[in-house]
């Protein structure tokens, strides 16, 4: 079994994926275990040795922030502030994003500035490292004070409350607890902050979609050019003369992948009849680049994220010092995502334009790509499919980071919104996902039209793995499934 150690070391996103693909085991390391007990040390020591107030430790929160709260009971704020603020609703959280908020949770609190237990973020690593993913709700979150109703759920389940699923089964935590020899935590003061306050939430959405937004742009290159390909497109607007004098990045890359992915082909070199293409086929460097070059920099943006210290108040026990500040605010993140959001959405834009010049009857294509016409309707309404899908994701681009609503009588009174820009960009990227199958049946189908000529070697082999999966539409049949076959083929298969 492999181990990641949680350490000072730089987390990406990555190296994330890699620790949940292949089942990694966590632990930490001795650095991080030194820091967390120096930090709880030093918080024990404070709290004993004066009667300062001092904010979600010895005082009430939010707009409570001035009742002080007497030290025999800082146990029952902690559990308290836990059951009033698991108060999540709607659709449950993916156990794939829970476990990733986990991950994220360890990671921001072995940094020794919470005043967290060794315990606490060592129950958290016992849930990770056995499957057990509290249930968690998408609504809640304002993504300012931190995602504190989503991340309340986790904390819950350490309590013995709520529910989780674990082996295969939806259960009371407490079962679980039980089942694995644990009892309940008590928490000790300010424990009940840590785990509630920081962007865990977001962080989690934002690097799943992150991984997912690489894997798509990836894809619709590829299946740009097998689109271009098909409707006989041209290779003169990829070439590297015309993308060096712009110096846009991503848009060298995806001219530089259509020019590779498209050579040695027979029917890219062959004569046109007509001098340009439409926008959808020769401006995917620039449509497809732009989308690439939003995607690196909200990587960026979010692996600074998780790589940092998101709860409040921040303990600096070197400095003698508990700030009361705003790390936990959510702005960065909530434009990244909405930015995320359009770069992906503008990438299934595009990709449902291309569907519409292949099934429209031109360039000796069969209209609606009928292999037998008259009595079939070929692939008409698989293009209705991805305009709903494209239109509801314009809907889905409606910055949510625009918006703010004032919380905790004024105390709260800008928020990022940014747990429902996260949650909008997975519905995007689940969309995108179709969208990008739905191009490929099409395109795949058409190719057929193309025969005896060959495109390239890479795009010969796609096609034939594809077809070991989806078969040609010799006459009606079915749609639903053929369309859910191929996004399965885009979601599990590398694009090369």
């Amino acid at each position: 079994m492999k181990t990641h150690l949680i350490s000072s070391a730089h987390l990406s996103i990555s190296r994330m994926e890699t620790i949940l693909n292949e089942g990694h085991q966590l632990a930490l390391s001795e650095e991080a275990v030194t820091r967390i007990k120096k930090c709880r040390t030093y918080l024990d020591q404070k709290l004993a040795d004066c009667d300062v107030p001092i904010y979600g430790i010895n005082t009430g929160f939010g707009a409570l922030c001035d009742t002080p709260i007497s030290a025999d009971r800082l146990e029952q704020l902690q559990q308290n502030l836990v059951m009033s603020h698991a108060c999540g609703t709607g659709e449950e959280v993916p156990c794939e994003i829970v476990k990733r908020m986990l991950l994220l949770k360890v990671q921001g609190l072995s940094y020794g500035h919470s005043g967290i237990s060794l315990e606490t973020v060592e129950r958290l690593i016992v849930f990770f490292n056995n499957d057990v993913c509290p249930v968690v709700y998408q609504q809640g979150s304002l993504g300012a004070s931190g995602d504190l109703a989503p991340l309340a759920h986790i904390a819950l389940a350490l309590l013995g409350m709520g529910e989780v699923v674990h082996a295969g089964e939806r259960k009371p935590a407490a079962e679980a607890l039980k089942s694995l020899g644990l009892a309940p935590l008590r928490l000790r003061s300010k424990e009940g902050l840590a785990l509630l306050n920081g962007t865990q939430f977001m962080s989690a959405y934002g690097a799943w979609c992150l991984h997912r937004a690489n894997h798509l742009a990836n894809w619709a290159d590829v299946i740009g050019a097998l689109s271009l390909e098909a409707f006989d497109g041209r290779i003169a607007p990829f070439h590297r003369l015309i993308h060096t004098v712009r110096s846009q990045p991503g848009q060298q890359v995806v001219a530089d992948r259509i020019r590779a992915l498209t050579e040695g082909s027979e029917m890219i070199t062959g004569h046109k009849a007509h001098v340009q293409d439409p926008y959808s086929f020769r401006c995917m460097p620039q449509v497809h680049g732009a989308s690439r070059d939003a995607i690196g920099f909200v990587e960026k943006v979010f692996e600074q994220e998780i790589n940092s210290v998101t709860d409040n108040p921040t303990i600096f026990p070197d400095d003698d010092l508990i700030i009361s500040a705003g790390n936990f605010h959510g702005q960065p993140l909530a434009l990244a995502l909405d930015q995320l959001a359009i770069a992906l959405a503008e990438l299934g834009n595009i990709s449902e334009r291309r569907v519409y010049q292949l099934i429209s009857g031109e360039r000796n294509l069969p209209p609606f790509l009928v292999a037998n016409p008259g009595l079939n309707s070929g692939l008409m309404i698989p293009q209705y499919t991805a305009a709903s899908i494209v239109n509801q994701n314009k809907q889905l681009c409606y910055p949510a980071s625009v918006d703010s609503i004032v919380s905790s009588n004024g105390q709260e009174d800008h928020v990022s919104m940014g747990a429902n820009a996260a949650t909008k960009c997975y519905r995007v990227v689940r969309n995108l996902e179709t969208i990008l199958g739905i191009e490929l049946l099409n395109a795949a189908q058409a190719f057929a039209f193309r025969r005896p000529l060959k495109t390239a070697a890479q795009l010969e082999q796609l096609l034939k793995d594809f077809r070991a999966e989806v078969a040609f539409i010799e006459n009606d049949t079915y749609m639903q499934p053929e369309i859910e076959k191929a996004v399965q083929f885009i979601r599990t298969s590398p694009a090369f």
